[in-house]
């Protein structure tokens, strides 16, 4: 296992609009990394980023946090893909694909050019489909490109779940799996709270399978309904995109929900999806493969096939 020993952990921060500069926010807060640098084409707002955010640092930990550009990530741990076209109210995750893909071209390759030899992050949308393609742009090994995946829409689960039965969203054990999007789910029939099965919880507390499908619906659309009062969503997806950087720096091997590279796993390969996986100082260090029911596993297949073919159609339209 490989260990981050450096004394000056390093993460470049490509994207500094609503999710980078919260992301950046996150960081500060949370102590993470001794130098960040972030990466825009807006040259100026990353300098006033920049000058921003070290105000921090008398309340929270030293760091260096300056302006730069690709070239820096050549010496750095984790570079964090955050830049892309915002969703807008009306738009799907998947309506992005055309547009972000054409922008994550352009970023991937002077970065891996730069000589970085470490883990790429990708938090724009559709994050699957980004994900994937920043493993073909970059060649890097599965195991270093990591997407956000699921973990915001499993964050948004939990607190759902933690608020109708009336417990800490953290003692909520309950994953969202599949697409960040439209096609995902929640895979109740493993879920439990405080070891105990989700689904008797819900039957003694008189929760029906109704209430409970609505608390699905609501997760997968959550997104739409901040986005139309508020023009976009970044505090929750920035404090996952913190939790995911300190799994790497901090070498923690946490089991996180996130998009990962399979290799069988729910009998998928080829793709990126949100599922449950081992998070350390090597990246993906594992899948931890949910058992799910069969209308679990129909959906699984449905949202990946859904991926794969937007995948395949937008790739195409680059070439």
């Amino acid at each position: 296992m490989a260990v981050l020993s450096k004394f000056n952990q390093k993460v470049v921060l490509v994207g500094d609009g609503a999710v980078g500069s919260a992301y950046a926010f996150a960081l500060m807060q949370q102590g993470l990394a001794e130098e960040l640098v972030i990466v825009d084409v807006v040259k100026e707002r990353t300098e006033g980023d920049a000058l921003d955010l070290e105000d921090a640092q008398a309340f929270t930990a030293p760091k260096v946090v300056r302006s730069g550009d690709y070239s820096d990530a050549k010496d750095a741990d984790l570079v964090v893909i955050t830049a892309g076209a915002p969703q807008k109210p009306g738009e799907t995750r998947l309506d992005l694909v055309n547009k972000n893909l054409k922008i994550l071209s352009s970023i991937v390759k002077p970065i891996v050019d730069s000589g970085f030899d470490g883990i790429f992050v990708v938090a724009a949308n559709p994050v699957d489909i980004l994900t994937y393609a920043t493993w073909k742009f970059s060649g890097f090994p599965k195991e270093k490109v990591i997407g956000s995946g699921t973990s915001l829409d499993t964050s948004r689960l939990r607190v759902a779940l933690g608020k109708k039965f009336n417990v800490d969203p953290r003692n909520v054990e309950a994953y969202i799996l599949g697409e960040h999007g439209d096609s995902e789910f929640a895979a109740y029939a493993e879920a439990t709270i405080g070891s105990k099965p989700l689904l008797t919880i819900a039957k003694e507390q008189g929760v029906s399978d109704d209430e409970l499908a609505t608390i699905e619906d609501e997760t997968r659309h959550k997104a739409y309904e901040i986005i139309n009062r508020k023009g976009a969503t970044y505090y929750g997806v920035a404090t996952a995109l913190m939790r995911i950087t300190r799994a790497i720096l901090r070498d923690e091997n946490a089991v996180l929900p996130v998009g990962a590279a399979l290799n069988g796993e729910y009998g998928l390969d080829d793709i990126f999806i949100g599922t449950p996986a081992i998070i350390n100082a090597d990246g993906l260090a594992g899948v931890i493969e949910i058992p799910l029911s069969d209308s679990e596993k129909d959906q699984m297949a449905k949202s990946a096939e859904t991926l794969k073919q937007v995948t395949k159609d937008g790739l195409a339209a680059l070439d």
